[in-house]
């Protein structure tokens, strides 16, 4: 059987899926083809992120799925408190700032009290509860906007097209934004598409983006792409960034923060 390429590596694609793994040589005889053109058909799925490279073959990729707030809460909570703190320090008084529904970026509305004037703007309930307690207790004297859009309940965050559209004219001075995964390979990314989108479009939107990523979170990658180092001013982290990202993240000129540095 003598299929096109795209049709082969559909094929592919279906016998990977029900049975978790493939056999180059086995691949090769199906299909009455050459080794050699199964592993550039393995390489080409592979750069598309549907399958894993193995010797001999290739496996499906183990389906990440991402931690409720909960479970992410509990994840390195010391280091993402400094972070939250030194994040504030950026924040100045009369500033309009976007937080997303990140555990990090949560880390911030405690201090916002210490400053003027400040509107948030956020897609998460849970910051906006943070934000009405404070409200309540008269320690916040800024203004608090939610954004509309459709409700993640197991995230306690908006997002979609509405979500889309209503920050569509809106811009902030600085946006506090996290991130599933990040590398110098595939810059930053999440594990939901919508969440990704919504993150991505505030960073444009912001006179200075700035990520919020404890070092759980380096060196890997997550479904989908937000967004290049190049296109983020700062990241925020508890520790210094692998030596072999510094050339690259000099050349994108990205700024690298550490509670140190406060």
């Amino acid at each position: 059987m003598s299929l096109a390429g795209e049709e082969r590596k559909l094929s592919i694609m279906n016998l990977l899926n029900e049975h978790g793994k493939v056999i180059a040589s086995d691949l090769a005889r199906m299909f009455e083809v050459t080794t050699e053109t199964i592993r550039r058909d393995l390489d080409d799925l592979e750069k598309e992120n549907k399958l894993k490279k193995v010797y001999g073959g290739a496996i499906k990729l183990k389906v990440e799925v991402e931690p409720t707030l909960f479970e992410r809460a509990c994840i390195n909570q010391e280091a993402k408190e400094k972070i939250g703190y030194l994040a504030f320090t950026l924040i100045e008084d009369y500033d309009v700032i976007f937080i997303d529904e990140g555990t990090t970026p949560l880390q911030i509305i405690p201090f916002l009290s210490q400053k003027q004037q400040v509107t948030v703007l956020t897609s998460s309930i849970s910051a906006m509860m943070s934000l009405i307690e404070l409200k309540k207790r008269e320690q916040f004297d800024g203004r608090m906007i939610m954004l509309g859009g459709e409700v993640n309940v197991k995230h306690l965050r908006v997002t979609g097209a509405i979500a889309e559209a209503n920050m569509s004219d809106i811009f902030v001075n600085k946006a506090f934004v996290s991130v599933d995964a990040l590398s110098i390979e595939h810059g930053f990314t999440s594990y939901d598409y919508e969440k990704a989108s919504l993150t991505r479009k505030w960073i444009q939107q912001s006179e200075t983006s700035i990520i919020l990523a404890d070092s759980s979170k380096w060196n890997k990658r997550s479904m989908v792409k937000i967004c290049d180092f190049q296109n983020v001013d700062i990241v925020i982290s508890e520790l210094e960034p692998p030596a072999a990202w510094k050339a690259q993240l000099e050349e994108a000129n990205t700024r690298w923060m550490m509670p140190s540095e406060s």
